[in-house]
């Protein structure tokens, strides 16, 4: 296939553009009449790969779609590199916005073979410079170019999907649930290919997830989505340190939110006083990890159950307060039954209003 593969001794070209920053200011989209996006600002840096988090149902998809030029937003800007792709009188069409888009189905067509479909919208110089070669190269599936998509693995068939987006040269690529296909074992190992990948060559990338774990691993920032909003962006362990909302606290990661009355650095609780980040009085939930809880022999309240995971252990444990919690360690000391106490062992953490 001349047409679809470099001949031999001519040099591919890397199918890769200098990648730029991609934001979003203030989106806001319905469809059907229904509110999706409610004023989405997003920002995803040069070179680095952001995870936007949520639950299904609250725009994910749609904001990426927006992003990519997919859907056309009733309000707010997308730019790339400072140029604006939508807004202000602008639309720029998404063949034209030199992003590129992973679907969650790969949409790979099965008529065609693999450097067909890499070679999919390239332009027939395009394809004698060695995009396509290139692009398969990048993936590991140059030895692949003349088999049919259905005759691959699922991790085959998502790498083939990367390599089409990647062959068109974009400065940012967007990546909707990319391994929600693929068995456990399969997810990982793939995951961490294309997340060496894409850092690898320096791309700006946004990937969407609903799986907590999967956003913290590979993402350098994770944007969290509730309800048409993003909630927070921060670096993983700020995010996980001091969520912004009480909303964020529960849905990242395991979290005690316990009543509390504070007093401007700390709150007492249930399991005794606990040192606050900010500055909050009076009643506040306050957000206690279950790795920050000490467990020992008393009579503070009782397990009521013991999850073992191998590499550590969760007790639920029911206070004498009327509050359940849950407390990890490395060793499962105790039984279900136990009478057990706690003792709050981390550092500041946050703490909403009540009510």
């Amino acid at each position: 296939m001349p047409d679809l593969l470099l001949e031999p001794g001519v040099r591919a070209q890397p199918p890769v553009a200098v990648p730029a920053d991609l934001r979003a200011r203030g989106l806001r989209l319905s469809l059907g009449g229904v509110p999706v996006l409610r004023g989405v600002d997003l920002d995803v840096p040069t070179g680095a790969v952001v995870a936007l988090l949520g639950p299904s149902g609250c725009g994910k998809t749609t904001l990426l779609r927006t992003l990519a030029g997919l859907e056309r937003p009733d309000e707010g800007a997308v730019t790339l590199g400072g140029a604006t792709l939508t807004g202000a009188g602008t639309f720029v069409p998404p063949e034209r916005r030199r992003v590129g888009m992973v679907f969650q189905d790969w949409a790979l067509f099965p008529h065609l073979s693999v450097a067909g479909n890499v070679a999919f919208g390239l332009s027939r110089a395009e394809r004698r410079a060695g995009g396509v070669r290139a692009a398969l190269e990048l993936v590991e599936l140059e030895a692949f170019a003349d088999r049919a998509p259905a005759t691959l693995s699922g991790g085959q068939q998502q790498r083939v999907a990367l390599a089409r987006t990647l062959a068109h040269r974009p400065a940012a690529v967007l990546l909707d649930e990319p391994f929600s296909n693929l068995d456990t074992a399969l997810r990982l190992q793939v995951r961490g290919e294309v997340t060496r990948l894409l850092r690898g060559l320096g791309m700006t990338a946004l990937f969407v997830t609903h799986d907590q774990e999967e956003a913290f691993v590979l993402g350098d920032e994770v944007a969290v989505m509730r309800d048409g909003r993003i909630e927070q962006q921060a670096p993983p362990a700020q995010l996980y340190a001091a969520p912004a909302t009480r909303a964020v606290a529960a849905f990242v990661g395991d979290a005690n939110l316990l009543p509390g009355t504070a007093d401007g650095s700390g709150a007492a609780t249930a399991v005794g006083a606990v040192p606050l980040a900010g500055t909050a009085r009076g009643a506040v939930d306050v957000l206690v990890r279950p790795e920050h809880l000490a467990v020992r022999g008393g009579d503070q309240g009782r397990v009521t159950d013991v999850e073992y995971y191998g590499h550590d252990a969760v007790y639920r444990i029911a206070l004498r307060s009327g509050a359940e919690v849950r407390a990890r360690t490395l060793r499962p000391d105790f039984l279900r039954g136990d009478g057990v106490a706690l003792t709050y062992t981390g550092g500041p953490t946050a703490a909403y209003p009540r009510g």
